[in-house]
């Protein structure tokens, strides 16, 4: 078992710190609220006073935190110059792909591997251990933090070098979020053109129309028992979560000089939704905009 220094116990970070200290590893936390911090605590962790009191005497350093600044200046202040040669940095945020290879070329020079873990699943998959991760990294490093994703996941993939976890990640979502537009249009035009849409699912759901969105994550409420929408879309994966990984795709598409037309149209929809004051409420819930116009 190891020491494992985590930082950021927000939604996602806490149960996936959970879930290490369940698996047997010491899991020293911290975050900005100390409310997460004594809940980790509550649920068999220990506390960490600042970033850098949870790097001390670590083994491993796992991160999640909110965007790619975050990361730099978490990894740059208190991490990287911190940790004794060898530690494994395994970052969990979902951050733009620049961001995500400066940090890792700057832990190689100081003798840290480092792989970039985002995850799939929303917060029952961090409750469950069911997470998906996509991972980038060396080899060697990807070997050593398998175990540990492990104890947090169920579907672990290297999807190649630094920051090929990162562009899986915005290339999952961006597909996500194109998906539950149209998911959402066609339900709305169903209801208009009078078609039931339990008929509806019926058909698409074993025809060329079926997507993940619709048959795992339907946006009308009835259909797909685990979906949010059978909750009032109290969220899994909120709105505003969707907005930011379609703008780093957005991002990264104008980086890379990739035509996204599609990817382009679901942000503008998604931003729509946002600054409506929907932000926290799950991305499925955007067939409520669509139906209201």
């Amino acid at each position: 078992m190891a020491t494992i220094g985590f930082i950021g116990l927000g939604n996602m970070g806490l149960p996936m710190a959970l879930n290490l200290a369940k698996a047997g590893h010491v899991v020293r936390g911290f975050d900005m609220a100390e409310t997460q911090i004594q809940a980790l605590v509550a649920g068999g962790g220990a506390a960490a006073t600042s970033a850098a009191g949870a790097v001390d005497s670590a083994e491993v350093i796992v991160t999640m935190l909110p965007a790619g600044q975050h990361v730099r200046t978490v990894y740059g202040d208190s991490v990287i110059g911190r940790a004794p040669k060898g530690t494994l940095l395994i970052d969990c945020s979902t951050i733009d792909v620049e961001s995500a290879r400066a940090v890792a070329a700057d832990a190689e020079a100081a003798g840290l591997p480092m792989v970039d873990a985002p995850v799939s699943g929303g917060v029952a998959g961090a409750a469950g251990a069911t997470l998906t991760f996509m991972v980038g990294g060396a080899d060697a490093a990807f070997k050593r933090a398998e175990p540990f994703l492990q104890a947090m996941g169920k579907t672990i993939v290297h999807a190649g070098g630094s920051g090929n976890g990162q562009a899986a990640k915005i290339c999952n979502n961006m597909m996500l979020g194109i998906s539950m537009v149209a998911v959402s249009e066609a339900f709305v035009m169903a209801e208009k053109l009078g078609l039931d849409t339990a008929r509806l699912f019926a058909i698409a759901s074993k025809a060329s129309g079926q997507s993940w969105a619709m048959t795992s994550y339907c946006p009308v409420p009835g259909l797909v028992e685990s979906a949010p929408s059978n909750r009032d879309f109290k969220p899994g994966f909120t709105a505003s979560m969707m907005l930011k990984d379609l703008l780093l795709a957005q991002d990264a598409a104008e980086a890379s000089n990739a035509s996204t037309p599609l990817g382009h149209e679901a942000a503008r929809l998604f931003k729509e939704y946002v600054e409506s004051g929907h932000g926290a409420v799950d991305f499925s819930g955007i067939i409520q905009m669509l139906r209201e116009r």
